[in-house]
């Protein structure tokens, strides 16, 4: 049977085979050209069942290969006979056969009752049986299939060879005579006298490869004679590509490739071979207008009216505004919305404890969480592109710290002057809708998107990496330890203050895996304190053995690990040989999660107090000497809402920038997005933000690469169906806006979640965080590059830019890029991070 490739009934008859491609004789191809030119056709034949077709087309035979009636009557018996068919079975009816069917006997035969189907010498059914309507192989046809019919072989009654090729006006369900109930549209009968079955077979295949080509598919939809279906032999033939013997196993399976020529490429490639049947101008034109070609991008083009860019947003998006929330209503979205949920979680508090450190508890982890949520809410619900996650970003806490230190050292009131320079920056963003700047982001290169995206991904990676080697200085290893010296190991509560004239007072601290040491005190004053115990009595801990914690730093390393190669396995898991295409893809939708709660019951298993995701459960500000609404007019003088506007320039570049390099790459084509992108009105919703952030002493919110990135590829759509052999086509991306909108709500409500996310380990969700950096750096073509400088040149990859372009210049491109890239790193290590979205 072929759908894309070939497969056969291996020789045991139990099972199909694996799909390959097929390898056909040029003699097969040349006899078929012969078949059809000498053998009866009939196009736009009007039948209703396999019955009326064999009287027609035996009925119609020319005068030279006119049949006698006897041997007309055994050809019409022969062809209505039932033909065999391998079903398609689970694993679980193998089983179930297996454990039910008698043992084999002495000569390996096993007694079944025949299939219905599968009786040799049966009738043919007209109507389809139970077996085809419940066929598992049914699920892997696509949707509009039909069905074509070869039928060769030898007959001991005929002399001559009996060809027919028969093409029906319309599609029309044959009965029993398929595997599968379909339309049928195409018959080849090919039957001859004995002793050429081998010929007859060779014939065949290639006559049901043609069908399967889909160039060839339109030739013989669209033939109106005989000469147009040898034309398309022929152009077939030009295409072909011959293997000479001997220097290749013929018998050997081609498995198939892992993609394929498009129909574009081989109408450019041929055009004058497929033009000469008729249509070959209107099927190229159509392959380049849907596959070929560039789509237009007319959000990227002025419009030179005022908020023209923003009334042309509203207008594409509006359309689409309740599908947005209808899309979603698939499980793909509920595992996403876990999945960013956690990983914006991780981000907020990340942040908001640097934001915390630079500005003196101004702004903390629960502005962090209230920020998130409440920006990223609105954001989703009225944005140009509801795919994109905002968050804090390392250029922002860079200006964030600057500017505290500014204040600081001037006396001005930190969030009375960030409120002006807040104002000022939105009200540049609404200048910047206004005259469509946005258009700009049309001159942003592939080289610029990677530099920024591979920046963004290094941080994500980077920062991971860090925070996991910070344990060892909370839970710090005792390097000296030794086994042998285990007895000498103690530590105590000393609970008198250190230089005190009067001796100390021990008393024991239980200390795991060690002996208690024996208290100076007498037996009454003896007591068991705990180490937060002797903490909270004045006390201080004395010994060699108080801060060995050796167990949490290696667990902790363990979690961060697994986690990470439990994400990417999981991820890669739709691609593996193992359980059904839903199963797969099933647990690869779910990766993340699945990964998540093995590692935390792994924690909760072991029982070792690794640090945990803590969140804030009190409504009220980080430091309390500010409030929830900054007056513009407080404590600072009057002029600093006019020198405010000096830093707000520097301010509205680095937001523009960070938000529309990485809109650029959320809205590339290779995502295969159908709603179009937005950036004047993400630009708008931004800047309305930065308003709302700025009065409320919020942090300031701008597009996460990385995140988005990671959002958007946990809603990839592929194919349902793929035929056997075929990999799962990209769809592109489950464009709606329930899934972010279902994050930042669960950010908002994380606060009251705080007893049940306490659970979740803090190394596993840098692992998660890993994850994320690792997954962003492999979707950008550097990564490629880079690769190919540590490879030879004979096990390069066939890649489209190394056949166009000299190896030496690729080079030469990726080294500058990664000198560039370096010098970004350093410049965002200093303080003169705050420009580095103008240098990107």
């Amino acid at each position: 049977r072929w759908i894309k490739f070939e497969e056969k009934v291996e020789d045991g008859g139990e099972r199909w085979s694996a799909p390959y491609v097929p390898a056909l004789s040029l003699h097969s191809l040349f006899q078929l050209r012969m078949c059809l030119q000498k053998g009866t056709m009939l196009l736009d034949l009007d039948a209703s069942s396999f019955n009326e077709i064999i009287d027609k087309a035996l009925s119609r035979q020319s005068e030279e290969e006119e049949l006698q009636p006897k041997l007309r009557d055994r050809l019409a018996a022969l062809l209505l006979r039932q033909p065999r068919h391998q079903p398609t079975k689970s694993v679980l009816q193998l089983l179930t056969e297996l454990s039910f069917s008698p043992c084999r006997g002495r000569h390996g035969t096993v007694h079944r009752k025949a299939k219905s189907w599968s009786e040799y010498g049966a009738q043919l059914s007209e109507t389809p049986l139970e077996e085809q309507l419940r066929n598992r192989f049914k699920k892997k046809v696509p949707p509009g299939a039909e069905a074509a019919h070869v039928a060769v072989g030898e007959v001991e009654f005929l002399e001559k060879p009996f060809t027919t090729f028969i093409r029906l006006r319309q599609g029309v369900v044959l009965g029993s005579l398929a595997e599968v109930a379909l339309p049928s549209r195409f018959l080849f009968i090919l039957l001859g006298p004995e002793g050429k079955v081998k010929s007859y077979h060779e014939v065949g295949r290639a006559m049901a490869t043609l069908l399967m080509d889909e160039l060839f598919q339109r030739v013989a939809r669209q033939a109106e004679h005989r000469e147009a279906l040898i034309t398309g032999i022929e152009a077939f033939l030009d295409e072909l590509t011959v293997l000479p013997p001997r220097k290749w196993d013929p018998s050997a399976r081609i498995p198939p490739p892992n993609c394929l020529l498009s129909l574009h490429m081989r109408t450019t490639m041929h055009p004058l071979d497929w033009q000469s049947h008729g249509n070959g101008d209107t099927v190229a034109a159509a392959d380049r207008a849907g596959l070929g070609s560039p789509c237009s991008r007319e959000e990227m083009e002025r419009t030179g009216r005022l908020f023209g860019g923003l009334l042309r947003d509203i207008q594409r998006k509006a359309p689409w505004y309740c599908s947005d929330f209808s899309d979603a209503l698939h499980p793909q979205c509920f595992s996403a919305v876990l999945y960013i949920y956690l990983a914006t979680v991780t981000n907020a508090i990340t942040f908001g404890g640097m934001l915390g450190d630079a500005t003196a508890n101004m702004q903390g982890v629960l502005e962090s969480f209230l920020g998130t949520a409440f920006a990223g809410f609105i954001f989703c619900l009225f944005s140009g592109q509801p795919l994109t996650i905002l968050s804090s970003t390392g250029p922002v806490l860079v200006f964030e710290r600057l500017l505290f230190s500014f204040s600081q050292y001037h006396n001005l009131d930190y969030l009375d002057f960030r409120l002006w320079i807040g104002l000022w920056v939105a009200f540049f963003g609404l200048v910047l809708v206004a005259t469509e700047a946005s258009y700009l982001v049309q001159y942003f290169t592939r080289f610029t998107e990677e530099s920024f995206c591979a920046l963004i991904s290094l941080i994500f990676i980077y920062d991971s990496l860090k925070k996991m080697l910070s344990l060892a200085d909370t839970f710090p290893i005792n390097w000296q330890y030794r086994l042998d010296n285990i007895t000498s190991y103690s530590c105590v509560c000393n609970l008198s203050s250190p230089g005190a004239g009067v001796g100390p007072r021990y008393l024991c601290v239980t200390i795991p895996h060690h002996q208690q040491v024996v208290s100076l005190q007498p037996p009454a004053a003896l007591a068991r304190l705990s180490r937060t115990q002797c903490l909270d009595r004045g006390g201080y801990l004395l010994g060699t053995s108080c801060q060995y914690v050796p167990d949490v730093t290696l667990i902790s390393f363990l979690l961060f690990g697994g986690t990470f190669l439990s994400c990417t396995a999981l991820k890669h898991f739709r691609s593996s040989r193992y359980f059904p295409a839903g199963v797969r893809k099933l647990v690869s939708d779910f990766a993340i999660i699945l990964a998540i709660l093995a590692s935390c019951t792994i924690d909760a298993a072991l029982g070792l107090e690794t640090p945990k995701l803590l969140i804030p459960s009190d409504l009220k500000p980080t430091n309390p000497a500010r409030g929830w609404v900054i007056f513009p007019f407080g404590t600072n003088p009057w002029w600093v809402c006019l020198v405010s506007v000096v830093p707000a320039v520097i301010a509205t570049i680095l937001i523009f920038m960070d938000q529309q390099i990485t809109a650029v790459i959320l809205n590339r084509r290779e995502y295969k997005l159908q709603k179009g992108a937005g950036f004047h009105l993400d630009l708008l919703c931004v800047s309305f933000l930065m308003v709302i952030t700025s009065v409320t002493g919020l942090p300031w919110y701008v597009s996460s690469t990385v995140i988005s990135l990671a959002h958007m590829e946990s809603l990839r759509k592929e194919s349902a169906t793929s035929a056997p052999g075929e990999h799962p086509e990209f769809l592109g991306i489950r464009e709606q806006r329930l899934t972010g909108l279902a994050v930042f709500i669960l950010m908002g409500v994380s606060i009251f979640m705080a007893p049940i996310l306490k659970h979740i380990p803090m190394p596993v969700l840098y692992g998660v965080f890993l994850h994320m950096g690792v997954a962003a750096l492999n979707t950008i073509q550097l990564t490629d590059r880079v690769r190919l400088l540590l490879m030879p040149a004979k096990h390069q990859p066939d890649v489209a830019y190394l056949r166009h372009v000299p190896l030496h210049r690729v080079h030469l491109f990726t080294i500058i890029q990664l000198l560039c890239l370096t010098l970004l790193w350093i410049l965002k290590s200093t303080m003169a991070a705050i420009i580095f979205p103008v240098m990107v």
